[in-house]
């Protein structure tokens, strides 16, 4: 059973900074300078969730001591950025499928409007 938990650690922490992230980009309201700095508070929210999770919950396996655990949690939050960058660009690319073919809807139907 030990080693299930030590496999949800990093995912566990990747998604709660995923959270966290989101809900201060919310609160910000989208703050442009607050942007730039995202990857640094996302690391810094997984280095202090790594410690935390070292000395509360040693069950899970995030490190062997407390500097394993940090570096383990600073991935774990920079994964949280680079996550949130794959659902940005993927959301991007099907808005970006769905204008062409409704651009060339749209042209098809304008050649039909000249020809007749």
């Amino acid at each position: 059973m030990e080693e299930y938990i030590t496999l949800v650690s990093v995912p566990t922490i990747t998604v709660l900074v995923y959270w966290i992230i989101n809900l201060i980009k919310y609160a910000f309201d989208g703050n442009e300078k607050l942007k730039r700095f995202i990857p640094l508070m996302a690391a810094g929210l997984g280095l202090v969730l790594g410690v935390v999770a070292f000395y509360a919950a040693p069950e899970m396996g995030v490190g062997k001591n407390p500097f394993v655990a940090a570096i383990v949690g600073m991935a774990s939050g920079l994964a949280a950025t680079g996550a949130n960058q794959v659902i940005k660009q993927l959301s991007k690319k099907d808005c970006e499928e769905l204008l062409k073919e409704d651009k060339k809807e749209e042209g098809t139907g304008d050649k039909d409007k000249k020809d007749n």
